[in-house]
């Protein structure tokens, strides 16, 4: 089942949707297929007219690949302008994701700020590609498309502070145009940039993300190529900081993302 057919599905059935196994992560399943799917929930609670602008995200437990999981939401408040949302995601009766929400309709302002540029890679063309290899990589990498332009791969020993490249999804069925839902998926399939300091194989993993949208959303559409780079900004006792975004192909800025993700090594 593709990204696509698991957000048709979640809005069908949000009460109880299994994630199919090759959509795992080690013991659980792709941390922005879960996102995405509590997001999915969320959007159909507010008017189409408030955007999306942040959301917050904690991975309470890990999501058991082909276990029922119930997704749901909650408006928390609505105001003139903004709607703040929670949403969660249950396996057993238990919490094992929650994501809190704020969607705002546009308003007046006086003050407007161009994003800084995105920074300057080399080609798809030229870039290392990451290939699904089953029982090497995670099982979700067989969906999406990764090709480095920046930093080590994990467990190189790089001592780069940077990770990135290109992502897009692999193989779709049907070309889509891209929603929030989706850049969830593209942002987080890039593994946590501290595991390219490390010189041999640990695990590591999202324990908090938070991802503010640029509004308007700029059209992409899944057959092409965006842009992503993680900075670490701090990484100590077990904990990794680190700020990223994603941007086109031409440059235009769609999503900013910071996390604190843990490692084991």
């Amino acid at each position: 089942m593709d990204f696509f057919t698991l957000l048709d599905e979640v809005k069908r059935t949000p009460e109880a949707l299994s994630i199919p196994a090759d959509w795992g992560q080690g013991r659980a399943s792709f941390g922005g297929v879960v996102a995405a799917l509590v997001y999915a929930v969320m959007r159909t609670k507010v008017p189409s007219e408030r955007s999306p602008r942040s959301l917050a995200i904690s991975f309470v437990a890990p999501v058991e690949p082909g276990v029922a999981t119930c997704f749901e939401a909650d408006v928390l408040r609505e105001g003139k302008a903004v709607s703040q949302v929670l949403g969660r995601a249950l396996q057993n009766g238990e919490v094992v994701a929650l994501v809190q929400g704020s969607f705002g309709a546009p308003r007046a302002s006086s003050v407007k700020v161009e994003a800084l540029p995105a920074p300057t890679i080399m080609g798809v063309e030229d870039s290392q590609e990451l290939p699904y290899i089953p029982q090497v990589t995670p099982e979700f990498t067989r969906h999406l498309a990764m090709r480095w332009g920046l930093g080590g791969l994990p467990f190189s020993g790089n001592p780069s502070r940077e990770m990135g490249g290109w992502v897009r999804f692999r193989d779709q069925q049907r070309i889509e145009t891209l929603d929030e839902a989706h850049l969830l998926g593209l942002v987080d399939a890039w593994p946590p940039a501290v595991l390219s300091l490390l010189k041999s194989p640990a695990p590591g993993s999202s324990l908090t993300w938070t991802i503010e949208f640029i509004q308007p959303l700029v059209s992409v559409t899944s057959d092409q190529w965006c842009l992503y780079r993680a900075e670490i900004e701090h990484a100590r006792d077990g904990y990794g900081h680190v700020a990223a975004a994603l941007w086109t192909a031409d440059g235009e800025l769609l999503a900013i993302s910071r996390q604190t993700v843990t490692v084991f090594g």
